[in-house]
């Protein structure tokens, strides 16, 4: 159903990771650790500034791949990993794009069920990768009928 999205990724677009958005993730998380909150206490640690919680890069804006389409019910999410080469500063730039890594099929229960391997990757203005994030979603077969319609 997916193969043919194998390796397809979207176009970088830029994020900002912006102060507000980091303290309202921090808050809906539950975890207002000073280094992601605190301007004094980020000057003081060893990046020199605040940075983003790890699962902040769930909020940032990914773009979107040519002819590929998922309906926003009716998905489970598997799992999601991530990986740092260091964390995210707040207030730097990023170019963020998406990467369909794999898709593959299992019988069920109720039917077939697809899994989706995406990849999300965060890069600095340079072009170095800063995080990836790894992430398996399942489509049911009542979904997998209605992409096929």
């Amino acid at each position: 159903m997916f193969k043919a999205f194998i390796g397809k990724r979207s176009k970088g677009v830029e994020n900002i990771v912006e102060r507000g958005a980091v303290k309202k993730f921090a808050e809906a998380i539950g975890d207002l650790h000073p280094i992601y909150v605190d301007i004094e206490f980020g000057k003081k640690s060893r990046y020199k500034q605040n940075i983003a919680p790890p699962t902040f890069p769930r909020v940032l804006d990914y773009g979107m791949i040519e002819d590929f389409y998922l309906p926003n019910v009716g998905l489970i999410h598997g799992e999601q990993s991530f990986h740092y080469e260091r964390p995210l500063l707040v207030g730097e730039k990023i170019t963020c794009y998406t990467e369909i890594k794999d898709y593959y099929e299992k019988k069920g229960n109720h039917g077939f069920m697809g899994f989706l391997v995406v990849s999300d990757v965060g890069e600095d203005e340079n072009g170095h990768v800063i995080f990836k994030s790894n992430a398996v979603v399942i489509i049911t077969e009542e979904v997998r009928k209605v992409l096929t319609v």
